[in-house]
């Protein structure tokens, strides 16, 4: 037993230890970074992609049924994607009317702020326009005719892939 007489006491107060101090370390940083992820929570915004996801579940069958009419009029589209430009080259069965101009969805995986709905003009053979500059990593490509009757879907990596050749959903 430690006691004034004997030679190991060490009368110095609690507080002015090492081991209390390194034993509330890991307790202390957890509160902190509790508190800096409770402040993010409340002051950033969730991302929700899609509001209404029984709606969106409905549109299913129309979805599959615009791919199926994209596949029996032979549609395929090669989309190449530049710094600030997409443009898409469209090809079709013997034929099949291409449509003066093309609506181009650009999505994001998760973040639906960052998505693009474009209306690309035919231009020599071709569809193309200006895009805002997009961040690195996946995006899905939608290209839809002004009527929206067929529609073709696809992924592209930026900066990987540049150049995509986009086909209708085997059905």
């Amino acid at each position: 037993m430690n006691t004034r007489s004997d030679p190991s006491y060490d009368p110095t107060p609690w507080y002015r230890q090492r081991w209390p101090w390194l034993l509330m370390v890991m307790p202390g940083i957890s509160l902190v970074l509790g508190g800096v992820l409770l402040y993010l929570a409340i002051t950033t915004n969730d991302g929700l992609v899609v509001d209404d996801y029984y709606r969106q579940g409905r549109a299913i069958d129309q979805t599959i049924a615009r791919s199926v009419v994209a596949a029996e009029q032979g549609l395929a589209a090669e989309v190449g994607v530049r710094a600030e430009e997409i443009r898409i080259a469209l090809d079709a069965k013997q034929g099949v009317e291409l449509p003066p101009e093309l609506i181009v969805t650009i999505i994001h995986p998760t973040r639906a702020g960052f998505d693009q709905v474009l209306r690309l003009p035919r231009v020599d053979g071709q569809y193309a326009g200006p895009i805002a500059p997009m961040s690195l990593g996946r995006w899905h490509v939608q290209i839809e005719d002004p009527e929206r009757v067929w529609r073709l879907h696809g992924d592209v990596r930026i900066p990987d892939e540049t150049q995509v050749r986009i086909l209708p959903y085997d059905v």
